[in-house]
């Protein structure tokens, strides 16, 4: 029985070992169970640590390639306040780098951005703002479109002011002390008035200074500008409208004996007298008149008026003008007992007014006097006309 069981035993292993052969014969050895599960545990741990090594390089890659197409951006109105400038000419990518550069967005393309999706963006006006700092760019660029952000040194100068109503308005409008802008009016060929503005035609001596030059209009200053900047822009103004109405050359295609500077003082005189815009001509015209045609004294009282503001007097009311202080030999602005016209300008006249001096209403009038209190005028070619306007404005109560 046991040499039985022994063959038995004999016959299976061998049996075994023959399915255990490969097909070519060779013996394959197996493994025992516990040394299968220790490399089936190994394999499952480096393919975890594949997949972690793989997944956080995707998630790396996928961050940075978010972050490539993420545009940088302040998530918040901003805080606090700082003064930022636009460029005349500049682009949306300029601003935005200035911006950038100011503190007060993130990034240039968040800019960008903001004014492709915003078709009012082409609206941003040059000058200087009141802005936060870290604002949203979209939020940047609605302050730059709010003209109330806009800071601006803003001032009106009204036609027929002299310079020391003008100064006077520059200073406050611009926190300039007025003596800078009377310093910068000493040089006024650096302000753009060239020495030919001065000729005369007359023989008599030229004021050659800024008065009559500062074209009276509302100007926008920005912030830091200086006396010479802001009387060069004005005298600028001045030139470019002489220009564009042809004031020079409609004089010299009239014929007027006038040179431009006379015909500067003329308009001067025509803006402080005239009461109402459509009365200019005719009263260039008397001036005209009286000096060229009748060789009479022009006996505008308010060139005695200029002459007290010079020597730092008060203007006054014509009435309260007396003969002797018209007719003051000292008064070289006198119109009153001299003929001819005053050395330079008494104020600043608008377009209108250079118009009229330079195309003065057709007519023969050499009298005028203002008839009711809203300034209209009436024109006399003789005396007898002339008192009967006076009648009329001394029962208007003007006179």
């Amino acid at each position: 029985m046991d040499d039985e069981r022994d063959f038995e035993l004999s016959w299976e292993d061998d049996d075994r070992s023959r399915r255990r052969r490969g097909r070519g014969g060779t013996a394959t050895v197996e493994r025992p169970r516990t040394e299968r599960k220790s490399r089936t545990g190994v394999a499952l741990v480096l393919a975890l640590v594949i997949l972690v090594v793989l997944g956080g390089g995707a998630w790396y890659g996928f961050e940075k390639a978010r972050g490539y197409f993420d545009v940088p951006d302040y998530n918040s109105g901003g805080t606090g306040e700082t003064q930022f400038e636009v460029k005349s000419g500049a682009t949306a990518a300029q601003i935005g780098t200035d911006l950038v550069t100011a503190g007060v967005v993130k990034s240039q393309k968040a800019f960008v951005e903001a004014a492709k999706k915003n078709a009012r963006s082409k609206d941003v006006q040059p000058g200087f703002y009141r802005m936060r700092l870290q604002m949203r760019a979209s939020d940047a660029l609605a302050a730059l479109l709010n003209l109330t952000n806009k800071v601006q040194r803003k001032v009106t100068v009204p036609e027929g002011e002299a310079t020391f109503k003008i100064y006077e308005l520059l200073a406050k409008a611009t926190n300039i002390p007025e003596q800078q802008f009377k310093d910068a009016a000493k040089d006024t060929q650096a302000l753009g008035i060239p020495e030919s503005w001065y000729t005369r035609l007359d023989g008599q001596q030229s004021a050659k200074g800024v008065e009559g030059f500062l074209f009276p209009q509302t100007y926008q200053f920005n912030p830091g500008v200086t006396a010479p900047q802001v009387l060069k822009e004005m005298v600028e103004h001045f030139m470019e409208v002489a220009e564009r109405i042809g004031f020079t050359k409609k004089l010299a295609a009239a014929g007027n004996p006038f040179s431009p500077y006379e015909a500067l003082i003329l308009a001067s005189m025509s803006q402080a007298e005239a009461g109402v815009t459509e009365d200019l001509g005719k009263i260039s015209r008397v001036g005209y008149n009286r000096i060229k045609k009748h060789k009479m004294p022009l006996e505008y009282d308010v060139t005695t008026n200029y002459w007290r503001q010079l020597q730092g007097k008060p203007k006054v009311p014509s009435n309260a003008l007396t003969d002797a202080e018209m007719k003051d030999p000292r008064n070289t602005y006198r119109t009153h007992g001299k003929l001819g016209l005053p050395p330079g300008p008494i104020c600043s006249p608008g377009e209108a007014a250079l118009r009229s001096a330079a195309e003065p209403t057709p007519g023969e009038w050499i009298f005028f006097v203002a008839v009711d209190k809203e300034g209209h005028s009436k024109f006399a070619t003789t005396d007898k006309e002339h008192e009967r306007n006076k009648r009329e404005a001394e029962k208007n109560g003007v006179l």
